[in-house]
């Protein structure tokens, strides 16, 4: 570790190569803890490069267990995580929405690092059972429109350096990839990061796939459409400024995201969502992201169709008809 630490401290970038070996490495238990935490600590003062980010992607997908779910038009709706702003579980919401409207879902999700309440951390408290069965995971796709992949379950690497991440309690270069390193590969994906400079390292990476990508990030910083601010989205179409005055929305303060102080109280306001108990403002900006993820899997489709659609989703319960199925099964 200490002739990476030293190319570090020196601010020189990693190939493609070295980057792929070092996560490896870092996967297999190959230093203490003390080590990566330096690492992890070091690499995370500078911005990460096209090429680091592809090499760590690289590692993670060759070290993981993959699933083939059988289908190939499956869409994840992921954020990086790291935006410091703690709302509610949007994403993960904004998953059932799209599952209600049938669309197929492989949500990649983990606990909560940076923030208190990951998607992992609310899903497992109202009684999704988190599997690596990939059988079980099928089923869920057929009855539930959406299976859940528990990131630990499978990656190595996560598993390693999980009570490292957790103890730092700040974000790292894991959460740059957790969007990217989905073991179903969805061929259909909404991801959302917390600065523009991400967002175009992401796009770049994307150009290169056969993926259907829409990629968001909030001026002021969300990880998401937070209808706080005006947002940018690149996809294949290119980049793009997003008013929300232009769409129809009245502008949010963010308090009115916020999500819970506990666990307890985030599946509160998760659940008050999916039963129609939710306000105006937790509504629109769960159905503002499931939009434009509907959008990601049929780019021919207006916002305001997709918005539609997704309404259409939340408030005739069809959403909260998929989670009760995701639940039960």
């Amino acid at each position: 570790m200490k002739p990476i630490l030293n190319y570090l401290f020196e601010n020189k970038t990693f190939t493609r190569e070295q980057s792929k070996d070092i996560l490896i490495l870092l996967a297999q238990g190959n230093f203490n803890h003390s080590q990566m935490a330096a690492f992890m600590t070091a690499y995370c003062m500078r911005s990460i490069t096209v090429n680091e980010l592809e090499g760590f992607r690289d590692a993670m997908l060759e070290l993981c267990m993959q699933v083939n779910l059988g289908t190939h038009d499956l869409i994840d709706l992921c954020g990086t995580g790291g935006d410091g702003k703690d709302t509610f579980n949007i994403s993960t919401l904004a998953s059932l929405v799209v599952a209600g409207a049938g669309h197929k879902v492989a949500k990649h999700g983990n606990y909560g690092v940076s923030s208190g309440c990951g998607s992992s951390n609310v899903m497992e408290f109202l009684g999704c059972r988190f599997t690596n069965d990939r059988d079980k995971l099928q089923e869920n796709i057929e009855k539930a429109n959406i299976c859940f992949l528990h990131a630990p379950l499978f990656h190595p690497a996560m598993k390693t350096v999980a009570p490292i991440r957790k103890e730092l309690g700040v974000k790292t270069f894991f959460n740059m990839l957790g969007p990217l390193v989905n073991p179903a590969k969805p061929k259909n994906q909404l991801v959302g990061v917390f600065n523009l400079e991400l967002a175009r390292i992401y796009a770049y990476l994307y150009q290169k796939s056969d993926t259907k990508y829409t990629i968001v990030n909030a001026l002021d910083g969300y990880d998401e459409v937070s209808l706080t601010c005006d947002f940018k989205t690149f996809s294949a179409n290119g980049e793009r400024m997003n008013s929300i005055e232009g769409l129809g929305f009245t502008r949010l303060s963010p308090r009115e995201i916020l999500g819970g102080d506990t666990i307890g109280e985030s599946a509160e306001i998760f659940m008050s969502v999916l039963n129609g108990g939710a306000t105006t403002a937790q509504n629109n900006v769960v159905l503002a992201n499931a939009a434009l993820a509907l959008g990601t899997i049929s780019p021919e489709k207006s916002f305001a169709d997709c918005f539609y659609e997704a309404k259409e989703s939340l408030m005739g319960k069809k959403a909260l008809k998929s989670f009760k199925t995701l639940i039960a099964n």
